[in-house]
């Protein structure tokens, strides 16, 4: 394996987690460093990791979830707690098919559970020291929540995927809904050229800086001038990589001191900053290109910090730590403003069919409500 150095085995639930995904993160840049033309992910391999219930797991997570998956074999990217399983056999009433009791979801036997890390927040008044929930003082005014203290504590849960229960045979209703949940994304040719919420973004100025395709040979992230500069789609092989570059760019720039803040004075060309700032960027774009379906490989000048990445995955606990933070909160920022435009998108098109439907014939509706309905049987 990766020459990971390990504390001993008395360190936190935390600790454990951390040391874990420092490997698996060494494992994947040392198979890159081999051979740095393969990709993150697997090309279409998984969508992005939930739970049972269908929420989403953060960018930290789904990234660790996604290698998991890849390594293990899981086609399916769910994921359960242990308290989960055993809710789903709770009641006998929801268990019964034709008068019998429908057999128990279990874990199988000798699975291994595997670590999430989930940050929870306890809130309490400066004055009176009493508590309030998060989510109530997310409601508060600027002013209100100046009476609070925040405390982020980083919590760890344990999950175990789906093909490590007996839930195929357990529950075939469920898993067949799960599978085709699940299916393998693949991109149209014409989806792999054009992506029309990031497009969209672009020319309607609606990340949070300024993009400017250009044609010439540089992509960037310019911190002074607060804008990023990238190729001309046309002179990327293909669609993929031309949004595989972009996204790596506007991963850098909610680093910037009015977004997320990571750019030190210390962090130049060339320094250790420097070379963690280009994981950041790697790490998180690979995850917002997947998400979309897309294969995303290593920036070839990222290539350049392999072993800098390497090294310090070796040496600090504190690294993947601080790497992996930032991932989740960059890719945060980059998923919501293109699922803020992708959904736009949407309603605009359904507000659109639902006119067009309406200025038809009544004839004419009829025979297209008909074909639906026999489409969708």
């Amino acid at each position: 394996m990766s020459g990971y150095r390990r504390s001993n085995n008395d360190g936190s639930a935390e600790d454990k987690a951390l040391e874990l995904f420092a490997e698996m993160i060494i494992d994947k840049i040392e198979s890159i460093n081999s051979n740095w033309t393969k990709p993150w992910f697997t090309e279409n391999s998984l969508q992005w990791p939930r739970n049972l219930h269908g929420r989403e797991y953060n960018g930290m997570n789904a990234l660790m979830l996604m290698q998991h998956c890849e390594k293990n074999g899981y086609t399916i990217p769910r994921f359960y707690t242990f308290d989960t399983v055993q809710r789903l056999n709770l009641s006998n009433s929801k268990n019964l098919e034709n008068g019998e009791s429908r057999p128990k979801v279990n874990i199988l036997r000798g699975e291994k559970s595997f670590p999430v890390l989930l940050t929870t927040f306890t809130v309490v008044d400066k004055d009176t020291k009493e508590k309030i929930k998060y989510d109530d003082y997310k409601q508060l005014s600027n002013e209100e929540k100046e009476q609070y203290n925040v405390y982020p504590k980083l919590n760890v849960f344990r999950v175990f995927n789906v093909a490590q229960t007996n839930l195929k045979e357990a529950r075939p209703d469920i898993w067949d809904k799960l599978e085709k949940e699940n299916g393998k994304l693949e991109l149209s040719n014409e989806e792999r050229i054009s992506f029309d919420p990031v497009d969209i973004m672009i020319k309607e100025n609606g990340w949070i800086c300024p993009i400017k395709p250009t044609y010439q040979d540089q992509a960037y992230y310019s911190i002074s001038k607060n804008e990023i500069v990238v190729p001309e789609k046309q002179q990327f092989k293909d669609g993929e990589s031309f949004y595989g570059t972009l996204f790596h760019e506007m991963v850098h720039s909610t680093g910037a001191e009015q977004h997320l803040d990571r750019f030190k004075p210390n962090s130049g060309f060339g320094s250790s900053e420097y070379a963690r700032e280009e994981l950041v960027a790697e790490l998180g774009s690979a995850l917002v290109a997947q998400r979309y379906g897309m294969t995303k490989n290593i920036k070839e000048d990222s290539c350049a910090y392999l072993k800098s990445w390497l090294d310090s995955l070796k040496e600090s606990p504190q690294f993947i730590k601080t790497t992996l933070l930032d991932v989740k909160r960059a890719t945060s920022m980059v998923t919501q403003r293109v699922d803020a435009i992708e959904k736009e998108l949407s309603d605009r098109q359904s507000v659109t069919e639902s006119i067009s439907i309406e200025n038809k014939e009544p004839d004419e509706v009829d025979e297209e409500v008909v074909a639906r309905s026999a489409f969708h049987r």
